[in-house]
Order: structure tokens, then sequence, then C-alpha cells
């Protein structure tokens, strides 16, 4: 069956349906249960599951991580939210020295079948601490998987396969989008967990990003076609692990690439694609590895996001430089 639902929607009726098949799964944040969610992902939920299994914690990011850790040894497979990306920090210790590490240090004894999702990145007009794009430090850190939809359908499947993992999995949602709608086809996922995709065909650049960034890309392959250049555009999907092989197979026939992000530009996830591409695909591209990407400075206030957050045009700039080579 298909379904026409806007992002937020479909990973509502992913986590319905994850709570529906299992019985272990529970869902653990702040405002979750009457509310709904700040952009109520969980409207509904905790009226047809109960508090029990639809749990409204307190605010303390770094006690729902610790409680789920627990509840994650004792057979539970607990969904956390955090209400937005910036308030993630606190929970970080968590997270990196505990959430990551006990299954490598109990020699994969212990699993830890927890979701982290994250409303994350920018075009909302936030203030601070409410727009960020964290996900270099969680795709630095050794045992977590890292994942992004960008489409409805990615949303109501990647859900329910990051709960089924066994490992803890960071679920990154691009809040820009919650109300962007997509057909959901409910009876078979279409790729797995970690794979990415080509969402358009294109023989000159190649355009890689995740996330919202997804769409831009998008908006600027259909601006390059207008110019006369063909832009492939893949979506990466999983941030850690990457499957690198529709990027390495679509680089060896343009020849060229431009990765962008919202994120900051030094340190970050593009600087590893860049160069993991470069050492696989060295001598397939016609010109170096481009990047476009937020600035390294902390994310501005609401009028100045414009500026800051890569937009179509700038992406093409980079694409008109990568065939200037």
């Amino acid at each position: 069956m298909t379904e026409n639902l806007p992002i937020s929607r479909a990973l509502n009726a992913g986590l319905r349906r994850a709570l529906e098949t299992n019985d272990r799964v529970l869902l653990m944040g702040e405002d979750i249960g009457p509310l709904g969610g700040v952009f109520r992902v969980t409207e509904g939920l905790q009226n047809d599951f109960g508090p029990r299994r639809v749990i409204d914690s307190p605010l303390a990011e770094s006690g729902i991580v610790g409680t789920a850790i627990g509840l994650a040894m004792g057979g539970f497979r607990p969904v956390l939210e955090i209400q937005f990306d910036g308030f993630v920090f606190p929970a970080f210790d968590q997270i990196t020295s505990q959430l990551a590490k006990i299954t490598n240090r109990h020699e994969g004894g212990v699993q830890m079948p927890v979701v982290i999702r994250i409303p994350y990145g920018g075009h909302i007009g936030a203030v601070e601490h409410h727009q960020e794009s964290p996900e270099a430090y969680f795709t630095h850190t050794a045992g977590l998987r890292v994942v992004s939809p960008s489409t409805a359908n990615d949303a109501y499947w990647m859900i329910q396969q990051a709960i089924e993992s066994p490992d803890p999995v960071i679920f990154l949602e691009p809040k820009a989008k919650y109300w962007q709608k997509g057909e959901v086809d409910t009876e078979a996922p279409a790729l797995p967990l970690h794979a990415s995709r080509i969402v358009r065909r294109g023989t000159d650049v190649t355009l890689v990003g995740h996330g919202a960034m997804v769409t831009t890309l998008l908006q600027a392959a259909a601006l390059a076609e207008s110019e006369g250049t063909s832009c492939e555009v893949i979506d990466l999907r999983s941030l850690s692990p990457v499957d690198y092989g529709p990027l390495l197979d679509s680089i060896r026939r343009t020849g060229r690439m431009v990765y962008a992000q919202e994120a900051p530009g030094f340190t970050s996830l593009g600087s590893e694609i860049a160069a993991t591409v470069m050492e696989r695909a060295f001598f397939a591209l016609e010109a170096p590895v481009l990047r476009v990407s937020g600035f390294d400075v902390p994310f501005p206030p609401a009028k100045l996001e414009g500026t800051y957050l890569p937009d179509a045009d700038r992406i093409l700039e980079a694409v008109d430089r990568s065939l200037a080579y």
C-alpha cells in the first residue's frame, strides 16, 4: 500500500509499527507524550500504547541516555527523542563514553539496541542551540551507527531498521523537511539501512549530500540542466558506515564531485568523504573534489542563516569551478 505523507507523519507511522511489532520497544523523551513532541512526531502514540511504553522523561538528556543504556542491558529497545540538535550535548558523555563502547568493552556479549532521534539542521529560523549539524561528532565515534533520511519513504523504513539494529544508532532527522510530503510504500523497504542511493542520473558532475541538503542538490541539478550541465545526485543516507559503492561508480562515470553539507567544513563528514574519494578514485577524477558547507563559525541568528547555509547558487558555483579544470 502507498500513502502520501509528510516526513513527520512517516516517522510517526514507522514508530507505531515498531511498537506494534515488538513489545520490547519503548519511546522516551521530553514532552513526547500528550504533546506528541515539539514537532509532533510522536503524536497519539502515548494515547494508544500507554505511558509505560511512551514515556515523558524529565528535562535531563544525560539521564535519558543513561536510563536507556540500562533498559538495553535489560533486553529493551529504547528509542529516545532529543528535542533539538543543540540539546544533545549534555548527553554527549553518556553517548560517546558509554553507549558507543559497551558492546566492545564486553567483547560483543552485551548489545546496545538504542536509537537516538535528533532533529538537526537549519532553515527554520530558530534561536541558539536549536539549529546545529552535529553529525561529525558522532560519525567520528567508533561504535555508533549514524543515518539520516531525506524522504518520507526513507523516514518510515529507516526508523524501523534502526530500531531493529543490535547497535546504537544516531538517527538524524532534517527538521526543515518534517512537512515535506512524499510517497510511502508500506509493503517493503526499498534499501537496507546503510545503503546510499542515486536520486537523479547525470553525466557531468556528481553531487553528494544527506538530509535536507538532498533537496537543495536536486534544485541545483535542475538549474544546471537548464544551463546545459548534467548532474548526478546521490543521497548518502548512511553517514556511518558510508556506502561508497554507488558514489565511486558515479565518479568513475562523471569524473567530478561536489559534496554539500550544512555543517562547518573543517574536519567534517565532507572532509572524510572527499579524502576517501581522492584515495579510492583518484585516477578517475578530472578535477579536485570540491566541498560546499556552512562556514566555520557558530550557527548564526535567524536573519543570517540564509547566508550561512549552502544554497543552490553556491552549489552551482562549485559545479562551474569543477568544470573549469
